[in-house]
C-alpha cells in the first residue's frame, strides 16, 4: 500500500509531479494576439471545461512565464485542442523561441486569434476572469465560438506524449 507524501515536508518535490502524472490531460496551444497585433502561442495541458451554461473554460499560466504579459493584455484567447499527429507543434510551442508562428498553417478567428489547422478541436474566447493563486494566473474565458472534428487527440501522461486507447463498452446481462 502506498504511503502518503505531504507536500514541502522535506521530501522529494517530483514526487507530487509524478502523482500528478498520472492524471492524463489534453494538450492544446493557447494562442492570442500581442498589443502590437503579433500571434502569439503556448503549450498548455492545464485546459479544462468549467461550465456549460454559459459556456466556460479555463488554462492557467505560470507567474515566470515570457509570456504573460501578453496574455494578461488580450482580451481573446483562443484554445487548439492538439490532434495526434500534432506532437511536433505541441513541442515547437512548448520551447521560448521566437516567431512560433513561422511556418505553422493557421487562420485568424474571428477576434485575431491564431487558430492552428489539423487540430482536433478549437475554442474561440473572451477572457472572463484572472485569478491568481499560487504561482499561476487561472484564465477563465467564455466560449463566443468552437468547431471540433473526429481527429485523436494528443494527451500527456507520466511527463510523455501519448495516445487515447477507447475501451468497448461493456454490456452488462439482464436475466
Amino acid at each position: 500500500m502506498a504511503e502518503f507524501h505531504i507536500p514541502n515536508a522535506g521530501g522529494d518535490p517530483r514526487d507530487i509531479c509524478q502523482a500528478l502524472g498520472l492524471f492524463a490531460t489534453g494538450v492544446t496551444v493557447v494562442t492570442a494576439k500581442t498589443g502590437a497585433g503579433e500571434p502569439v502561442g503556448l503549450t498548455c495541458n492545464s485546459f479544462s471545461s468549467v461550465s456549460l451554461s454559459p459556456p466556460l473554460v479555463l488554462w492557467s499560466l505560470s507567474l515566470r512565464s515570457p509570456n504573460l504579459p501578453n496574455f494578461l493584455q488580450a482580451m481573446h484567447f483562443a484554445v487548439n485542442v492538439l490532434a495526434l499527429e500534432q506532437i511536433a507543434l505541441a513541442k515547437r510551442f512548448a520551447q521560448p523561441i521566437l516567431r512560433k508562428f513561422d511556418g505553422v498553417n493557421h487562420i485568424f478567428g474571428a477576434h485575431g486569434m491564431p487558430l492552428i489547422e489539423g487540430a482536433a478541436a478549437q475554442f474561440e474566447c473572451l477572457t472572463e476572469a484572472r485569478h491568481y493563486s499560487g504561482d499561476h494566473v487561472i484564465f477563465i474565458g467564455r466560449v463566443l465560438r468552437y468547431r471540433f472534428y473526429e481527429h485523436a487527440p494528443l494527451i500527456y501522461f507520466r511527463g510523455r506524449y501519448a495516445a487515447v486507447r477507447e475501451i468497448p463498452a461493456i454490456e452488462s446481462k439482464t436475466s
